[in-house]
């Protein structure tokens, strides 16, 4: 069922938390214990984020209806619907973000001076359903995936905020929000100021062990633009063999 069975527990966690999520939105009326729920569980649904990244390069599932009900799990936690990272990240940025020109994660303005951390967060989220649409224009079929899966799943979530609008708006339209805001939040520290030709060094790792734990292994962003089908348990070792190439300054070793 699984490709890689280092996916099995992270998937376990994730749809865990699915299921905590549709009891709560089910039994839970009071507002303020709805807020205190989304609260509590920002950061563990932040860290989601990661993990549908992976899926987007490297499906989970050799099941393509396995992978689709994950996805549409994954988009009520991130606010990223099936193959909008295909398109947007993976047949896009990985292919350009090198040249900031064409870049779908690009962190310079037009005049080429580098964005603001918020600026930047707003300006990639805020653009990437459209970006990730006008990529879908070479793959067709994958965008028709990305339209189809897309509706539904904004109609089952606007079901669910018509059922219940409290538990529906605390539970899955706010999560979503913010979850592809964070998702674009955490990316600007991948590559913003690395203006370079050189693949080796255009992006900054992290490989403190706790940050890589719970992102699967993110921090090894040199390793995994390297060679992007990889999938993410062998990240470090992939690290280990090109990090003669990488400068040290684009190395650091603390969480935060």
């Amino acid at each position: 069922m699984f490709k890689y069975s280092q996916d099995r527990i992270p998937v376990a966690i994730i749809m865990g938390i699915s299921l905590l999520d549709f009891t709560i939105y089910l039994l839970v009326n009071n507002v303020f214990l709805l807020a205190f729920y989304y609260v509590a569980m920002f950061i563990p649904k932040l860290k989601i984020c990661a993990w549908n990244h992976h899926h987007q390069h490297t499906f989970t599932f050799r099941s393509k209806t396995l992978n689709r009900i994950l996805e549409f799990f994954y988009a009520l936690h991130t606010g990223v619907t099936t193959n909008l990272w295909v398109l947007h990240h993976v047949l896009g940025h990985h292919h350009h973000y090198l040249d900031q020109t064409r870049d779908e994660s690009r962190w310079t303005r037009k005049n080429g001076t580098k964005m603001g951390e918020l600026e930047y967060t707003f300006n990639v989220a805020g653009t990437a359903y459209y970006r990730g649409f006008v990529v879908g224009r070479r793959y067709p079929k994958v965008r028709k995936d990305f339209l189809i899966y897309s509706a539904v799943t904004f109609l089952i979530v606007a079901f669910l905020i018509w059922h219940r609008p409290m538990a529906g708006f605390f539970i899955f339209a706010l999560p979503m929000a913010i979850g592809l805001l964070m998702t674009a939040w955490a990316t600007y520290e991948h590559h913003s100021g690395l203006d370079t030709k050189d693949e080796f060094e255009a992006s900054f790792n992290n490989t403190n062990y706790w940050y890589n734990l719970f992102t699967g292994n993110l921090g090894y962003h040199t390793a995994h633009h390297f060679k992007q089908g990889v999938h993410w348990s062998m990240l470090p070792g992939l690290h280990e063999q090109i990090k003669s190439k990488i400068p040290e300054r684009l190395i650091k070793t603390s969480w935060f």
